[in-house]
């Protein structure tokens, strides 16, 4: 406990100190509007990545419908931001809840199957959250809810990008982290222990479900207008390139993934009719050479820089 303690406060630190390099740098101007915009988009795409990888790489599901939890929390939160003047904070909390009741709900009938069985499942609910809202006047249908404020800032979506991987990685790590990696590794053997799977399985569900809702409500109050498009099931296969790209199972592999995979995107956008090529390519060259992701199920630690800088060290020394 006393070692888990000492590594959360040294996380919320280096945060602390990357939050004030990155507030001062866009207060001052040397961050531009346009880079600032990508730089929140990763804050959110983390914390969607960090979520999926609850449920696929810890808990061992295969879930393709996220986009649809990231809707609903963001249809929530904006209804009541845009209809009731509800304050952020409260539409924040609000969404996620939704989409984590939702998740219950949907778990609790479709995470008894398994494997593709489940991925289809979760990838076609996915669809009808987003069919369902499109056929909704009330919010917009295909036209989609303008209007909504914005009030999703560098600082709000920092806080919560951290938040969320600090409540993940305690989750994990605590007595219900481990029931859901009993799972993953073996089922039938973890049932065999006494360990209630469906009980967790929901439970990492609705978690995940939960963060991709509050993902979804920091994405529509930045982008002023929450829209059917922008939750199709093409945004659930992007979310899981992020977390398969990095290493399933890999809290910080999913964290890089999302860094990576969003600023690729950033950065090959001047050249559209390229960039999707150069995309797929590099994710073809990583399945090829390295099919467990950058960091496997790893997670990248002090003691895992020490021992890479001082094999470095000694091979410069060998003449290596």
């Amino acid at each position: 406990m006393k070692v888990r303690t000492k590594r959360d406060i040294i996380f919320v630190g280096i945060s602390v100190l990357i939050y004030l390099v990155g507030e001062v740098l866009i207060l001052t101007g040397a961050i531009p509007p346009y880079l600032e915009r990508s730089i929140v988009t990763v804050c959110i795409n983390i914390i969607l990545a960090a979520s999926l990888n609850l449920i696929n790489g810890i808990t061992g599901q295969f879930s393709i419908g996220h986009a649809g939890f990231m809707a609903v929390g963001a249809y929530v939160s904006a209804i009541l931001t845009v209809k009731f003047g509800i304050s952020f904070v409260v539409a924040i909390i609000a969404g996620a809840a939704a989409s984590a009741l939702l998740g219950v709900l949907i778990g609790l009938p479709t995470l008894r199957l398994s494997g593709d069985y489940l991925a289809i499942a979760t990838l076609g609910l996915g669809e009808i959250i987003r069919i369902v809202i499109l056929n909704i006047s009330y919010v917009g249908g295909a036209s989609g809810l303008v209007g909504i404020p914005k009030d999703t800032t560098f600082t709000w979506a920092f806080a919560l990008m951290v938040f969320s991987l600090l409540f993940i990685r305690n989750f994990v790590e605590s007595s219900h982290g481990r029931a859901c990696i009993a799972i993953r590794e073996n089922e039938i053997a973890a049932e065999a222990m006494g360990i209630n799977t469906t009980k967790y399985k929901v439970l990492a569900f609705a978690l995940g479900a939960g963060f991709a809702g509050v993902a979804g409500a920091l994405f529509v109050h930045y982008n002023y207008m929450a829209h059917p498009g922008s939750f199709t099931f093409l945004r659930s296969f992007d979310i899981l390139t992020m977390v398969v790209f990095g290493g399933l199972g890999s809290m910080t592999g999913a964290v890089t993934g999302a860094v990576v995979l969003t600023l690729l995107t950033f950065f090959l956008a001047d050249i559209p009719e390229l960039r999707m090529v150069i995309y797929s390519v590099l994710l073809i060259i990583l399945m090829l050479y390295r099919p467990q992701g950058l960091f496997g199920n790893k997670e990248l630690s002090l003691k895992m820089l020490t021992r890479l800088i001082g094999g470095g060290r000694r091979d410069a020394a060998e003449g290596k």
